[in-house]
């Protein structure tokens, strides 16, 4: 993956939590986005996904739960369907989730996992974000 070589971050996704993935895409859809085609079950999260490109970066990504244990399901039942979290794709997530750390940023997952399209991810802790919960990706290697 290549950065800009101004930043060390740019903006991967906005994940939107939904209950349906086939009737949420249609509102996208009717905005002139396309999705990919594909619904990605990702185990680890409980939840399917799918994206559609913004620009040459940013993705739109829908994720409906899979499971009343999902996260996406808790949230979408105390918040409601809407805005889940930001990604911001990174050049080394292991390096960038400790050099985070040490500035006294909190982690949801004290190591990276892997997610949707293998990305290697962490989630910063809204709780050090000011209520925004910031997921950081690597994309896998080719």
């Amino acid at each position: 993956m290549s950065l800009p070589t101004s930043q060390d971050c740019i903006l991967d996704h906005i994940a939107i939590a939904v209950k349906s993935i086939s009737a949420s895409q249609k509102i996208y859809e009717d905005l002139g986005m396309t999705f990919s085609g594909i619904i990605e079950e990702v185990v680890d999260q409980k939840v399917l996904t799918t994206f559609a490109q913004i620009d040459v970066n940013a993705h739109i990504e829908l994720l409906e739960p899979t499971s009343n244990e999902s996260a996406i399901h808790k949230f979408i039942e105390s918040k409601g369907e809407g805005i889940h979290h930001l990604c911001f794709k990174v050049l080394n997530v292991k390096n960038k989730t400790l050099e985070l750390s040490q500035k006294g940023y909190k982690f949801i997952y004290p190591e990276p996992r892997i997610g949707a399209g293998g990305c290697l991810v962490n989630f910063i802790h809204p709780k050090s974000t000011g209520g925004v919960l910031i997921e950081i990706s690597q994309r896998p290697q080719i």
